[in-house]
């Protein structure tokens, strides 16, 4: 752990507040979910993530989608990749995702983009080396809240994201949500 230096006190309704350079650098929004661990005299506040709380079945699920879909595959929370599995997996695994990815979650719509039809291909990462040549990007939506998404990545020359991909990501997009309805 990596001490601050800062000190809060406690108000009388045990509340805390947590600064705005410690909020900014861990990417904390208002009314995003924290988890609280203690441990005798220490206390962790944690960002809550849902799907990572499904590790195994989001990783399966993210080895599945890659073993029929032939193409990367990606699960995310709305921070970072949680899960990769294909060719780029190691490029992408455990980095936050870049900023026009977090507008597409925020947007909660699915993206496609071919760039052999002149698609405008979105980072999934901020400090993504991947060439990408065709993407499928679809949110995990439940209860109105965006958890994170899917996502099919091709690096194959004049590769297409045809429909039967896009739907094979919105149904995966579909059963992790449904993990939390």
């Amino acid at each position: 752990m990596k001490a601050t230096g800062i000190v809060r006190r406690i108000d009388e309704l045990g509340r805390v507040v947590i600064p705005k350079e410690i909020r900014s650098t861990l990417r904390l929004k208002s009314g995003e979910p924290l988890e609280i661990f203690s441990d005798r005299d220490e206390l962790i506040l944690k960002k809550y993530s849902p799907i990572a709380t499904l590790d195994k079945f989001s990783e399966s699920t993210a080895k599945s989608l890659n073993d029929l879909s032939g193409d990367l595959a990606i699960i995310c929370d709305t921070d970072e990749v949680l899960f990769a599995s294909g060719d780029g997996r190691k490029e992408v695994s455990r980095k936050n995702i870049s900023p026009k990815m977090d507008r597409i979650l925020g947007d909660r719509k699915s993206y496609v983009a071919n760039l052999s039809e002149g698609g405008d291909i979105v980072p999934i990462t901020a400090q993504e080396d991947l060439t990408i040549t065709a993407e499928i990007i679809v949110p995990i939506v439940s209860g109105g809240d965006c958890l994170g998404a899917v996502a099919l990545l091709s690096s194959r020359e004049g590769a297409k994201m045809d429909s039967e991909k896009i739907k094979l990501a919105q149904l995966t997009a579909d059963i992790l949500a449904g993990q939390f309805e």
